[in-house]
């Protein structure tokens, strides 16, 4: 019988509310002057996060933000193809944020980035809940809610519903 291993809560709700908060703020801060800005969101806690994010800048701004799901498989990016919902979205000349939890290698991020270079936007930004500081892919977080090093042998969850939300080192 192997033991579980620890989990230690490292953002509970209220935090990572408030992180989320304080990022839309950024967000708004660096895109002052748009009309409109698209947070896409990986799929399913980057969506999530997304959405969070959306309410609060809504809530702050007079900026129109626009939601949109990226499905990839995140461990074979390259086996099938990514996912955009709705997939008739205009991107041209739009200011997209690219949504994740947790930013770890930079690797699912930058399989994604290349379908959004095609639609010619005005610039993507990256935006995550929680930064783990190993990049092995040129990726940097625009807009972080938590910076946090760890080690290889780490791992941490977002669980954004439910009774246990909240971030967990394990």
């Amino acid at each position: 019988m192997t033991a579980e291993p620890a989990q230690n809560l490292i953002l509970d709700r209220d935090q990572i509310t408030q992180k989320v908060i304080r990022m839309a703020y950024e967000v708004y801060e660096r895109n002052f002057e748009e009309q409109e800005v698209v947070l896409a969101g990986i799929h399913h806690n980057g969506y999530t996060l997304a959405e969070m994010l959306a309410g609060h800048l809504q809530n702050i701004s007079p900026i129109t933000v626009h939601l949109l799901r990226v499905s990839l498989n995140k461990d074979t990016p390259l086996e099938e193809p990514i996912d955009l919902h709705p997939d008739d979205m205009n991107l041209e000349n739009m200011s997209v944020v690219l949504v994740d939890d947790v930013l770890y290698t930079g690797k699912t991020l930058a399989y994604t980035l290349n379908s959004f270079l095609t639609l010619n936007p005005k610039k993507v930004e990256i935006a995550t809940l929680v930064d783990r500081h190993h990049p092995r892919y040129p990726i940097a977080s625009t807009y972080t809610g938590y910076s946090l090093a760890t080690t290889i042998n780490e791992r941490i969850d977002v669980i954004l519903e439910g009774e246990q939300f909240g971030a967990y080192l394990h």
